[in-house]
């Protein structure tokens, strides 16, 4: 769901009288994002699948999507028959000049999408062997699912909740080609996807990888072993944070008792209150300056987004950003 940061739970007193609100974004209308990884570490570009009818020329124009992603609007947001031939079609295109021999073998789950004839008569024809997974075992053998999906997850999250930060408490279409974008990017590189096929047993091969997660051995854990590391001592000088005004407050504390017959107390109490009061006004700087900064940047953004053509390109159909960057010249 494009405004869902994770699984949602609310959690209130018994108590508690009227409706509890959400801290996510309203939007829960589905998009779906096919990805496909190579064990070399290189993936084909996305295939995003959003609800509508029509292709608009902002999501061309604001998306920030390289020319090789393809969007496709469909009724409902979700993959069907014809969107997994599209996205065949799509894999062809993007692995036949990088295939090494005749044949390429493509490891797919169990989605009927994957299971129509049309899809199996053009692998046949196009020499791609498909591969099924068993059912419920996606979590052993998917690459994606073993070292990407989770990550992709938490990288999304990351990016809506800095909308959420700029008071964009409503993910539209444009919003989430944005925030996937730059979550995708985060996540989907070359050492990441070496990682994910290592995981799963397929590259390099190693089967017992896998099966050794099937048994189940119980065992004490060893306890970590602790590197406590020193900080180098703070050396007096103007601070410019929280955590450096409290050090330059212990060291004026520290010289005051180092060289003053008397007693000190009075004094270190002044410290102590200059302290706090230093530390309530860095901490309020440093939090207005970075959601100021933030609001800003949304503002920018924002504007842009209203002041972009809403026009049509092409009803329904699979467009690359390329494709639909031609329509609209």
């Amino acid at each position: 769901m494009m405004g869902m940061i994770t699984a949602s739970m609310v959690v209130t007193r018994a108590d508690r009288r009227g409706k509890a609100k959400s801290v996510q974004p309203g939007n829960r209308e589905w998009a779906t994002v096919i990805e496909c990884v190579n064990s070399g570490g290189w993936c084909i570009p996305p295939f995003v699948i959003v609800k509508g009818a029509y292709h608009l020329a902002s999501w061309t124009t604001e998306s920030g999507f390289p020319g090789n992603w393809v969007i496709k609007p469909t009724a409902n947001g979700w993959t069907d028959n014809q969107t997994g031939l599209d996205w065949i079609k799509h894999f062809d295109k993007h692995t036949k000049n990088r295939t090494k021999g005749v044949y390429r073998m493509l490891i797919i789950d169990g989605h009927e999408s994957h299971l129509s004839a049309e899809f199996d008569d053009y692998c046949k024809q196009n020499n791609i062997i498909t591969v099924s997974m068993p059912a419920h075992s996606s979590h052993l053998l998917q690459p994606l699912d073993i070292a990407l999906y989770s990550p992709l997850k938490r990288a999304y999250g990351d990016e809506i909740n800095l909308f959420i930060r700029a008071s964009i408490n409503h993910i539209t279409k444009s919003e989430f080609f944005i925030a996937f974008h730059q979550a995708h990017n985060k996540v989907f590189n070359e050492e990441n996807i070496r990682s994910a096929f290592q995981g799963a047993g397929i590259s390099p091969w190693d089967p017992d990888h896998v099966i050794k997660k099937l048994d189940v051995h119980l065992r004490t854990p060893t306890p970590p072993i602790a590197n406590p590391s020193t900080p180098p001592p703070w050396q007096s000088q103007t601070p410019t944070n929280p955590q450096q005004t409290v050090s330059q407050s212990n060291f004026i504390k520290g010289r005051i008792s180092a060289h003053q017959g008397s007693s000190p107390t009075p004094i270190i109490a002044a410290v102590e209150q200059l302290s706090k009061g230093a530390q309530a006004m860095a901490h309020s700087i440093t939090i207005l300056t970075d959601r100021l900064r933030t609001l800003e940047d949304a503002n920018v953004a924002l504007a842009k987004r209203q002041w972009a053509k809403r026009s049509r390109v092409q009803l329904r159909g699979a467009l690359s950003i390329e494709e639909s960057q031609d329509l609209l010249e």
